[in-house]
């Protein structure tokens, strides 16, 4: 009775509180605020609520107030809106790409077509190489977009991330230079988990080459991998993260570090803290789409001053880890065909362009711009249809529905996709569905016309 605020708490807290009851006793109305309080060096949030307590003559003396610690509250909040907006952005991401990727396939495949037909002596063949490099970087913009919106194709099996890390030190260490020093900590007992093997290279890339642009006089970069069970708990405060047994992979350095604001927006597509033309702010993006796609989730710890670790957390499974890809030998036969092929795309210059690569390779060609019309042609057609071409996203009838009506049709003919992303219908979670065939774009003539003949040669 008869202290100040100021004797019962320190400055920056006993400051907001008392403007606070001078607003109760200026007004005689509750004030109810959520202030930011730093106790013993640590941020809290509190839900603060002072009420006057009326006594005769509608006066009063006295206040009750009541504070309540809403930080962890706030925190899940915070992530859980961060989250949604990253889906938001995501979305718009792939859509984009999307669009993208038909514009680019006109661009690559005319160029292609062009340059097959110009002498290497023409003046005009170095202006159209030109135009197909800036279409292949703008197709890898693309791609990186692509992986942040979960729409790429993934070939999932089972790995060992230690055989992963091995596999990327020489490129790491030639990407960061000497003046970094390279720490490797594995686990010899390390689990096994089910993701594709290059993107999760990808992965170990981008945050190496993001931990070297954060120690520009040199440091130490640290990958370490280890088993870990996450509980109950680390999930509920850690949103997206399911408990159960998970192998880590974590990438730390000793670097410049971030603050919170930073953090905030740090997987965001095109949010970079590198000067002009020092990036794209695609590659942390980059990696935490692959993260979501592979069903883990990544999170950083950073302070400014103490370097940063991004830590991904993706669910331990059963099995032997598949040995290594073998190169797939490509024919040198020109891969050329006499069949009929069912063409439907929406987009008319797309479709013109297709069209003339399958002509070229020999191919006869139906065309349809949309399902209906390709439904007809399958109904109306008396010779053999070797193969659906179709585009996956369509107004109407989709690519998929398209192809299951004319099997009943056709039962016969072989089905390729193709679109600028992955489309749920064939696609489940990044990973096609067994025996579908698909054609990303944007494509090369060549490699469309040995996806087609591939698909036409396979065994049922």
């Amino acid at each position: 009775m008869g202290r100040r605020l100021s004797d019962l708490f320190p400055a920056d807290v006993a400051e907001p509180l008392g403007a606070n009851v001078d607003r109760v006793y200026g007004t005689g109305k509750s004030v109810r605020t959520e202030d930011r309080l730093l106790l013993q060096n640590r941020e809290q949030w509190f839900d603060m609520r002072l009420v006057p307590i009326k006594e005769q003559h509608e006066t009063f003396r006295t206040i009750f107030g009541i504070g309540r610690n809403i930080t962890e509250q706030r925190r899940l909040t915070q992530q859980f809106q961060q989250a949604q907006k990253m889906e938001a952005v995501g979305q718009l991401a792939g859509g984009v790409a999307h669009d993208f990727n038909n514009l680019l396939t006109a661009i690559l495949g005319y160029s292609e077509l062009l340059l097959e037909e110009m002498s290497e002596d023409d003046r005009r063949r170095q202006d159209l190489e030109q135009i197909q490099k800036a279409g292949r970087s703008a197709e890898l913009l693309t791609r990186q977009l692509l992986a942040f919106s979960r729409k790429q194709i993934l070939e999932p099996v089972v790995l060992d991330l230690n055989d992963i890390v091995g596999n990327v030190d020489r490129m790491v260490r030639r990407l960061i230079g000497e003046n970094i020093k390279v720490i490797a900590r594995l686990d010899p007992e390390l689990g096994r988990v089910k993701a594709d093997a290059g993107q999760i290279e990808q992965i170990i890339v981008n945050l190496a080459v993001n931990a070297r642009d954060a120690m520009p006089e040199g440091g130490t970069l640290t990958i370490e991998t280890a088993n870990v069970d996450l509980d109950e708990h680390y999930a509920h405060t850690h949103p997206s993260t399911i408990p159960g047994r998970h192998v880590m992979l974590a990438v730390s350095d000793t670097g410049t570090g971030m603050d919170e604001q930073t953090q905030s927006h740090l997987f965001e597509p095109f949010f970079t803290t590198k000067e002009k033309g020092k990036g794209t702010g695609l590659g942390l993006a980059t990696v935490y789409g692959i993260v979501k796609q592979s069903g883990g989730s990544i999170w950083v710890y950073s302070e400014p001053g103490h370097g940063t670790s991004f830590k991904i957390y993706l669910s331990r499974v059963e099995g032997a880890a598949a040995g290594p890809p073998v190169a797939a030998r490509l024919s040198v036969r020109t891969p050329t065909g006499t069949e009929t092929v069912l063409l439907v795309e929406d987009h008319d210059g797309l479709r013109a362009l297709a069209r003339k690569i399958l002509e070229r390779y020999a191919y006869i060609v139906l065309e349809a711009a949309n399902g209906d019309e390709a439904l007809r042609i399958g109904e109306s057609h008396h010779g053999t249809i070797h193969l659906l071409l179709t585009d996956v996203v369509m107004p109407g009838m989709s690519g998929h529905a398209l192809a299951d009506r004319l099997s009943v049709l056709r039962p016969a003919m072989r089905c390729l996709y193709t679109s600028g992303y992955t489309d749920d219908a064939i696609v489940h979670h990044g990973v096609l569905a067994a025996g579908t065939a698909f054609l990303q774009k944007p494509y090369t003539p060549e490699t469309l016309a040995r996806k087609v003949r591939a698909v036409l040669d396979a065994q049922e």
